[in-house]
């Protein structure tokens, strides 16, 4: 098998050959798949009709200034005398392997029944795949979920935007899917994919409904929309394979003995009742503040961490297009950006979250508070691009020895933007924001937001080093986009679940401190996105079965 890393074909060749439908998205068609062959044929001298079992690993553009717009493709494929062929090309982006280079986990399925069933608490991404994988290998898991279905939680969301009374149980943070369901469905990440689960979670998606391209894009994300309908068949699937769901039902408390759990419990419909167990994954997610109280005084080791906070910025999506992809961007997938800036004093602020063509939405989860996050459809089609721009903050910005600071930190200022505007998401053009004044009336962008909102002051509700760092960071950034310190831009805010302030200590066997309770995914700490939980819930998941 060659394996290839710089296949590079220009963007104004794919432009004239490909379907615009096909290219917009970034799926590879026939047309798009025999240019790949062209290129190689040119690269390695050899005839398209010896490639065979051609794969496309990974497809990303590269729109870097000062050069031609091209997709770099990393891919594999068989050929007669293959060695001869990388031997007579020399260079190290042409590799010969016998074997694939990732080996798989193969596990049976259990044959003998536990006393107790599995519960898995928590229906995110790393609950999901966590149940997804019991469920599979026979343990027939109990999932618990505070909140509701899909179908039903969708129904209490869109309520709450459009001005009804949040629900605390059932929201944007809390139900099934987790709170990544009402986001822009991103699914790239920095982790290391030594055994292929990385690969496993997308291939799992797509199993259940996402796009194919999902396997090789550089950046694939799903949408909120999509991502509904995937999660629904993955509840079904754990549905026939034995699982059983208890919605609306959530953990007040763990009973242990001799450190070793015992039961749990748990409140449903006004109800509390206690529920044997022995094996509890812990998925809780970033915003399950009560849960995390209860456990800490239960005995769970738990640790405070660094997270980020800020606002939320929106600008035309048209402009993000233009100055990524110039006159070639209303034919390439819609433009994302990444920008970061050391701030001194061992900070940085950056880019976090962006969401192409999407919407800012509230997604609050305590009363009297207030916090916002990004949200995208698949077709990522709305007129703004917005995303959080964030600054780090640490335990010594937390003060005291309270492992749970983090989340008084994060109350403190929800607490704050919730009293800017009334209830109101607060929104401020940047112009005001740079002079730290309440904005009294919009500009030319109008902003696209799920939600109330009201103009206010968000650099008010920030803390002064978050504010300061903001503003220094967008001055740097209208340098390296165009346009994107225009006073204009609309600023929401606040942002303040970018990850979980804490981590629950656990062993290399991923127990916590209490035996029988595996913590997994984002809300304890080991996750910072859908395809990292869900990855965290795997490997937890493993740990059980063997």
């Amino acid at each position: 098998m060659i394996h290839m890393s710089q296949v590079k074909i220009p963007v104004k060749k794919l432009v004239q050959k490909c379907p615009a439908d096909l290219l917009r998205c970034g799926r590879i068609g026939k047309e798009e798949e025999e240019l790949i062959k062209q290129e190689i044929r040119r690269i390695l001298g050899m005839t398209t009709e010896r490639i065979r079992n051609l794969t496309i690993i990974k497809k990303s553009i590269d729109a870097r200034k000062g050069q031609q717009i091209h997709y770099n493709y990393r891919l594999t494929f068989s050929c007669g005398r293959e060695q001869m062929l990388v031997k007579r090309y020399g260079r190290s982006d042409v590799i010969w392997e016998k074997e694939p280079p990732i080996m798989e986990k193969h596990l049976s399925p259990r044959m003998i029944k536990p006393k107790h069933r599995t519960v898995v608490v928590g229906f995110g991404p790393a609950g999901m795949f966590a149940a997804l994988e019991l469920a599979r290998l026979g343990y027939e898991p109990l999932i618990i979920e505070r909140g509701y279905d899909v179908e039903r939680r969708q129904k209490e969301v869109e309520a709450f935007w459009n001005g009804g009374k949040l629900n605390p149980e059932c929201n944007v943070q809390f139900g099934e899917g987790g709170a990544g369901t009402f986001s822009d469905g991103k699914l790239n990440t920095m982790i290391k994919d030594c055994f292929g689960t990385h690969q496993k979670v997308l291939q799992t998606f797509v199993d259940f409904g996402a796009p194919s391209e999902i396997l090789y894009l550089h950046k694939p994300h799903i949408g909120t929309d999509r991502l509904k309908d995937i999660v629904k068949a993955i509840r079904n699937e754990i549905i026939a394979l034995g699982g059983e769901f208890w919605f609306g039902t959530r953990l007040e408390d763990i009973v242990a003995k001799r450190n070793e759990l015992r039961e749990i419990i748990l409140t449903r419909e006004g109800e509390t009742f206690h529920l044997a167990c022995e094996k509890l994954v812990l998925a809780i997610g970033h915003s399950a503040r009560d849960t995390l109280y209860q456990l800490f005084e239960s005995g769970i080791n738990i640790l405070p961490k660094p997270f980020a906070i800020g606002a939320r910025i929106e600008h035309p999506q048209d402009m993000i297009g233009r100055n990524q992809y110039g006159e070639y961007y209303k034919n390439l997938p819609v433009a994302d950006y990444k920008v970061t800036h050391p701030i001194t004093g061992k900070r940085g602020v950056y880019s976090f979250c962006m969401c192409p063509g999407g919407y800012v939405v509230n997604a609050s989860s305590e009363e009297g508070r207030l916090v916002v996050n990004g949200m995208s459809n698949f077709a990522r089609d709305g007129v703004n691009a917005n995303s959080a721009i964030v600054v780090t903050v640490s335990p010594e910005d937390f003060g005291g020895r309270n492992p749970l600071a983090g989340v008084e930190f994060q109350r403190k200022y929800e607490r704050a933007a919730y009293l800017q505007a009334g209830g109101k998401i607060p929104v401020q053009l940047l112009g005001d924001f740079m002079k730290n004044q309440k904005s009294t009336s919009l500009g030319d962008i109008v902003p696209q937001i799920k939600g109330e909102y009201a103009l206010g002051n968000v650099r008010e509700i920030l803390p002064k080093v978050v504010g300061d760092s903001i503003a220094e960071g967008i001055s740097v950034f209208g340098s390296r986009i165009k346009n994107f310190d225009r006073e204009d831009a609309v600023f929401s805010g606040i942002e303040s679940r970018t990850s979980s302030p804490v981590r629950i200590l656990r062993n290399e066997f991923m127990l916590s401190s209490v035996r029988g309770i595996y913590p997994c995914g984002e809300g304890a700490g080991y996750a910072g996105g859908i395809v990292s939980a869900a990855v965290d819930g795997i490997r937890v998941a493993e740990k059980i079965i063997l």
